[in-house]
């Protein structure tokens, strides 16, 4: 459920700056998802992944129903493997519903980073070195450009990453 109570700085559509308005929609868009979720950012450092507060909302989405799935596409694994033992413990128990990837060189240039729900709610930051990003909720048009960029990055990337590969 989308919370009704949105900030005024949280104005979908609009260019909005800063860290903190930045997880906020992050969660926004985590709450929408009722089917999938396609994540694609360099590492999960920026947003407030490492959270219990994004923990819960990515755990609530994967218990919703047994056919929802989340798909992560990060540039680096590092801050993920060492910094965010919550979903890496999401990874363990929803194996079968998440999937973790790591790109390969060929798509380690990108430098915006996006979420989307659902094939119509996103955000999107616009580069991973400044906090400016917009998000949207019920827009058809940017979230079908943001998928099939999506799956241009899933063609780009290595294979899936597991617990093993970790080395826990």
């Amino acid at each position: 459920m989308i919370n009704k109570d949105i900030s005024n700085e949280l104005i979908p559509g609009q260019l909005i700056v800063g860290e903190k308005l930045y997880a906020e929609a992050i969660d926004i868009i985590l709450a929408s998802a009722q089917r999938e979720l396609l994540i694609f950012d360099q590492d999960l450092s920026y947003g407030d992944f490492a959270s219990k507060q994004k923990y819960e909302l990515l755990r609530a989405f994967l218990n919703k129903s047994p056919s929802n799935q989340l798909t992560i596409i990060l540039q680096g694994t590092d801050f993920f493997q060492n910094k965010c033992p919550r979903l890496l413990n999401l990874l363990t128990t929803y194996g079968h519903k998440m999937t973790v990837y790591e790109t390969n060189e060929t798509a380690k240039h990108a430098k915006d980073c996006f979420i989307l729900a659902d094939d119509q709610n996103y955000i999107r930051r616009i580069h991973i070195d400044q906090a400016r990003f917009r998000y949207g909720l019920n827009d058809l048009a940017t979230a079908s450009l943001l998928n099939t960029r999506f799956k241009e990055l899933l063609d780009a990337t290595k294979e899936a990453i597991t617990i093993g590969k970790l080395g826990l």
